[in-house]
């Protein structure tokens, strides 16, 4: 994904577009497993085709699933029907840096029959990986690690996985709760998982599993807190639309706050589990006029830049944007329940605080989080780091501060391709078309 420098564009006034954005990575994803393990045949209408959802489309693929084009009505592509078959080795998955796919998939890889070896990106064999396969290996899955609890690793599965109750810390990442929960009704006798530690950061998204697990007609009882059953059982074929990815309208929507203009996201849902939904209140505390109608949402920058004291911690995802605005407002920001970031595609904590600084702002890292003062910003180079949510960030600072140069845009590729040019079309007010080119 590595390309030349982009000089991010700067706003020479107001903008008013309106931005069309393609369906959502983490309910893709998980859609895409749901379907793979399901009875029969699933649609997934408007689906997110982006790096990590087609690196989990490939994965499938190659351990037994059929997946297939079929014309629907999304700008972004065709639908995607999807066959499962049986799962099997021998297969060879690349995770890329994303996290869905390194943490969901050893789990139903320990449903095939076969060995199938993990690995991804550089900077994949960083990221916390031990509580799923510590996990997967008290339920009795043998995997081969060399002893680290990273990548690379191989999952021998054997065609059935017993089930039972596990505990696990997933204060790192939701994710390690959501990958049991999603196969856990095709285990002998369901699974049970409990979380010992910390709070779990980003739990909306364990929420979200928990909903599309009942679009499939799966029995989960999360009654207790920290605590979750899924029963045995077959899991139906779903034919789903995918909505809009929120996390990825942030920078869009920080665009209309930076520049003092208007921004509408059409199709935003009236109910989500998405945590980008908090955008909504984030945006409205830092002062811009937030609307939520049928037609989908709007923001309209109002001239004022409030600083603000936020925990971040069920939307992480959101903190890149967010700092960058923090570094654009009038008073200062703190960014509060974020430790677990430093685990992310990079550091996310470090890398704002240098990036920033580097353009002469003032952030300083807290145990947890961020603490940000605003001062002039300069031109600069930013690195992205191979993280898609800091090369937006770059961006949305570029707006305001001339002579930014983002690294590699072209990391956003991740979750949402051809992100400059739907950038530049929000820019001439073009917006609304970018979905068609």
């Amino acid at each position: 994904m590595s390309q030349q420098p982009w000089d991010a564009p700067r706003a020479v006034e107001p903008i008013d577009a309106t931005v069309h954005l393609p369906g959502s990575k983490s309910l893709t994803n998980r859609y895409l497993v749901l379907a793979a393990l399901a009875a029969g045949p699933s649609r997934l209408r408007a689906p997110l085709r982006s790096r990590d959802t087609l690196l989990m489309g490939r994965a499938l693929v190659s351990l037994g699933t059929r997946i297939a084009d079929v014309p629907g009505e999304s700008p972004f592509g065709a639908d995607w029907q999807i066959t499962p078959g049986a799962l099997r080795g021998p297969a060879t998955v690349d995770c890329g840096l994303a996290g869905t796919v390194m943490r969901f998939l050893p789990a139903a890889a320990a449903l095939a029959r076969g060995p199938v070896a993990f690995d991804g990106d550089e900077r994949a064999r960083h990221r916390p990986m031990a509580p799923i396969v510590t996990a997967l290996r008290d339920l009795g899955v043998e995997i081969t690690d060399g002893g680290t609890g990273h990548l690379p690793f191989t999952v021998h599965g054997t065609g059935g996985v017993r089930g039972g109750t596990v505990r696990l810390d997933a204060s790192a990442s939701s994710q390690f709760v959501s990958a049991l929960l999603l196969v856990g009704a095709r285990f002998e006798t369901g699974i049970t998982v409990e979380h010992v530690g910390p709070a779990i950061p980003s739990e909306p998204h364990v929420v979200m599993t928990v909903e599309v697990l009942r679009d499939a007609g799966v029995v989960v009882d999360d009654t207790v807190p920290s605590c979750w059953r899924v029963e045995p059982g077959p899991m139906s074929g779903l034919d789903m639309q995918v909505e809009p990815d929120l996390s990825n309208a942030a920078a869009f929507l920080a665009a209309a706050v930076v520049t003092g203009g208007k921004v509408l996201v059409p199709g935003w849902p009236q109910r989500t589990t998405q945590a980008g939904d908090a955008l909504r209140d984030i945006l409205d505390t830092m002062g811009a006029e937030v609307t939520l109608t049928p037609q989908g949402l709007t923001v309209q920058g109002t001239g004022e830049l409030f600083g603000l004291d936020v925990d971040l911690h069920a939307a992480g995802e959101l903190t890149p944007v967010v700092a960058a605005l923090a570094a654009l407002a009038e008073a200062p920001s703190r960014l509060r329940g974020i430790a677990h970031l430093r685990g992310h595609e990079t550091d996310r904590l470090a890398a704002l605080a240098t990036e920033i600084n580097r353009l002469g702002g003032d952030v300083t890292q807290t145990e947890d989080g961020l603490i940000i003062r605003p001062r002039p910003l300069g031109p600069g180079d930013f690195t992205a780091y191979d993280d898609h949510r800091m090369a937006t960030a770059g961006a949305v600072l570029g707006l305001r501060v001339p002579g930014v140069r983002v690294d590699d845009i072209g990391t956003t590729a991740k979750t949402l391709p051809g992100f400059e040019d739907l950038w530049e079309a929000m820019l001439s007010g073009e917006a609304a078309d970018a979905a068609n080119r």
